[in-house]
């Protein structure tokens, strides 16, 4: 009597099954995101949105479902980590990008000033972060007054109107054509401080806009308020710091640092003295980033 013999292929096993998502994942992933674009709120002081960063880092699945949501809503995510918490920053069609000319027609009319606003950000990114090993150490902290980013930036218009004059280039502004004015040109001719009669720093002032700069960043979380000397003295956030990460290839960034008034030497910045000072009193370090010792 032959004997049965079972000739047929061992069935596979069967592959592990995927969890499949269910509202509550989906809830606890747009929640993460929620969080994410509260700027100011900190993992270390809610323990839900510590948990929901534990279970981002831990679980893949939850990852890919919260970036996808980011993604849905128009948002990057930078970095997810317990010192920037869900660190997003929106894409150019997102609903929650901030517009540069949005942003100077809350403090202006003048549709000059779009320059001058966008011209002090970049100002405080670099005076902030000067160095690319500023931008790739963690734990740096970057340092900077109003006064001194605005004394900064007039002696980086300082320099651009020396060479536009070297150059020969035509540095006399076409007074009915703000708009088209190089920025350097309209900051140059601002007052950098103005005068009111209760002596607060006017809106359209150069010290106004840088102000006006740095209570933006406060209030989205990018710098900490941590006096009121010199304007005002503030400290980056790890959440600045991947911002300016992102931006750090802008060339007009690295034009503004390349005209050499914050020199880049032992990783002390200084701000060199200007030839001619009378309508702004520079202060000693004002503004610049020092490092975490």
């Amino acid at each position: 009597m032959n004997e049965y013999v079972d000739l047929s292929e061992p069935e596979a096993a069967a592959a592990p099954a995927t969890a499949a998502v269910t509202p509550a994942d989906a809830a606890d992933a747009a929640r993460l995101v929620a969080f994410g674009l509260q700027p100011k709120l900190q993992a270390a002081r809610d323990q839900e949105y510590a948990e929901l960063l534990r279970r981002y880092r831990e679980d893949p699945a939850f990852a890919r479902l919260a970036d996808a949501v980011a993604a849905g809503l128009g948002l990057i995510v930078l970095e997810v980590s317990p010192r920037a918490g869900m660190a997003v920053t929106a894409a150019e069609d997102s609903v929650f990008a901030v517009r540069m000319g949005d942003y100077a027609r809350r403090t202006s009319a003048d549709g000059s000033d779009r320059f001058l606003h966008g011209l002090a950000h970049l100002a405080v990114a670099a005076m902030a972060f000067p160095r690319p090993e500023d931008l790739a150490d963690d734990g740096y902290i970057g340092r900077v007054t109003v006064n001194g980013v605005e004394a900064f930036v007039r002696q980086a218009c300082r320099r651009l109107e020396e060479r536009a004059e070297a150059q020969g280039e035509n540095t006399d502004p076409v007074s009915d054509a703000p708009g088209l004015e190089a920025a350097w040109r309209i900051w140059i001719r601002r007052s950098a401080t103005g005068a009111t009669k209760d002596a607060r720093r006017p809106a359209g002032s150069t010290t106004g806009i840088v102000g006006k700069a740095v209570v933006f960043l406060t209030d989205s979380g990018f710098l900490q308020r941590t006096g009121d000397d010199n304007g005002g003295t503030y400290r980056t956030t790890a959440r600045y710091q991947l911002q300016v990460r992102d931006m750090a290839g802008n060339s007009a960034m690295a034009e503004l640092l390349e005209l050499g008034v914050v020199p880049v030497t032992d990783g002390t910045p200084t701000l060199l003295p200007a030839e001619d000072t009378d309508d702004l009193e520079l202060v000693a370090d004002a503004g610049l980033p020092f490092h975490q010792s």
